[in-house]
């Protein structure tokens, strides 16, 4: 495996290198290379994230015609997972490395009309005016790979047509197939869903699950959004319309099966992504010298009810209201300052998270961030940034979390930056960010570009 990928990869790159140059008129190869170490601050001080990465950019155009772009990934991530003697021969459990194709597309100016452009491929659709954090931003699956990682989704096969009228651009968008969500993994994992509450005089055994995807047809597997834009009064306004699936599963159906100790029982999940759609509008700009942005959301899901099995209990069948067909709205107010003194702040308040849904559930996130540059911006450091997470304001002692990081960075030169920085976690495990307290980490990074 590890050998296919590099002879994929360099096989990808000869090919773009090589392009017809009757048609090209102009290419671009560049990217970075990025080291990222962490080690958490907790426990036996283990290293809880590992990744080595490089990216390779390509562009290629031909004057006003037409061109393509892509991106990839070529990391070595994670540890060794070597178990035994055997596993020594295969060089993907000793160094893990993988291939991840970020974005390949070309795009047609002035297709059929001179004022329509289409684009064509694996492309990343960012949506919203906030700072990573966009309730709009619905096209593309998010990427929790790395937990840390805000507002970072993976490219979606599809087409944009972008049509220019005047003063206002519209996009049309169609993703053919639906992708879901990358998960986090290890500890992480747990931030995203609330520990399983069981009935009384019960005790959790094993827990699995199955995931039904959407069929691959038209009807159930295809996504499409539409989106307005214009400038009005100095300010970018944007409306947009979502047709899609929540690209989080939840469960659908429960099943609890005793095990052969008394009390104890094993759990079994059937989950779904239900149908999605998303009202959004945005604007962005600034008040005197303060930029100022504001997105809001509105979701229609769809009903889903849950089927709890506990019939091998001798308990019968249960339904519940898994997810109820009635909106709810999410929303990001945010603003920042650059001072005189070349302090830059950063605040924004977001109510709903990504993966909270239904109102009663959305909860209050309040981000900033400090950040000043010195010696001719050789060296930037970051005092204090982070969040603070509130679940319930009339309980606020019991249902609430904070992070908070500092960083200090130094450009050794124009296209290099080294980057040593320390974060801590505490809350309440009621919480998103309280289930994960004990991953207080220490981070080290270097980034290269080319």
């Amino acid at each position: 495996m590890r050998k296919q990928t590099f002879l994929l990869a360099l096989t990808v790159l000869a090919l773009l290198l090589s392009s017809n140059s009757s048609y090209s008129n102009e290419g671009i190869l560049g990217g970075y290379l990025t080291t990222d170490n962490r080690l958490c601050l907790t426990g036996d001080n283990y290293f809880s994230w590992h990744e080595y990465r490089l990216a390779l950019k390509i562009e290629v155009s031909s004057e006003d015609k037409g061109s393509f772009y892509s991106e990839i990934w070529l990391r070595s991530l994670g540890f060794p997972t070597v178990q035994n003697a055997a596993d020594l021969v295969s060089l993907e459990k000793v160094s893990p490395i993988n291939l991840d194709f970020r974005e390949a597309y070309f795009d047609l100016y002035g297709f059929i009309l001179d004022n329509l452009d289409l684009r064509i491929g694996r492309q990343r659709i960012a949506w919203g005016a906030a700072d990573k954090l966009n309730p709009t931003d619905n096209l593309n699956p998010d990427d929790l790979e790395d937990i840390w990682g805000f507002g970072r989704h993976l490219a979606s096969d599809g087409l944009k047509a972008s049509y220019y009228l005047k003063d206002y651009t519209f996009h049309f968008i169609y993703i053919p197939i639906f992708t879901p969500t990358v998960f986090p993994g290890g500890t992480w994992a747990s931030a995203l869903s609330a520990p399983m509450e069981l009935p009384v005089g019960l005790t959790l055994g094993d827990i699995t699950d199955t995931i039904i995807m959407p069929e691959n047809n038209l009807e159930e597997s295809s996504i499409a959004g539409v989106k307005i834009s214009k400038n009005l009064f100095g300010y970018d306004f944007s409306l947009s319309y979502v047709y899609g699936r929540d690209d989080l599963p939840l469960a659908k159906e429960v099943t609890f099966t005793p095990t052969g100790t008394p009390g104890e029982v094993d759990i079994a999940s059937e989950l779904i992504y239900p149908r999605m759609q998303i009202a959004g509008i945005d604007v962005a700009g600034a008040i005197a010298n303060i930029g100022v942005w504001t997105e809001v959301a509105v979701f229609f899901p769809e009903k889903i009810m849950m089927t709890m099995d506990l019939s091998a209990l001798g308990m019968g069948t249960q339904e519940s209201i898994a997810l109820d067909d009635k909106p709810y709205t999410k929303y990001v107010i945010g603003v920042d300052y650059t001072f005189k003194s070349g302090i830059y702040v950063n605040c924004q308040y977001l109510h709903g998270f990504i993966h909270e849904r239904e109102e009663a559930n959305l909860e209050d996130y309040f981000m900033f961030g400090i950040e000043k540059k010195f010696f001719n911006d050789k060296l930037k450091i970051i005092p204090i940034s982070g969040g603070i997470e509130v679940k319930d304001f009339d309980d606020l002692e019991n249902n609430y979390a904070y992070i908070l990081s500092t960083e200090i960075t130094y450009y050794p030169m124009d296209n290099a930056d080294v980057t040593l920085g320390a974060r801590w976690i505490d809350g309440k495990d009621t919480t998103y960010f309280g289930r994960v307290e004990d991953n207080d980490e220490l981070y080290f990074k270097v980034k290269y570009n080319f």
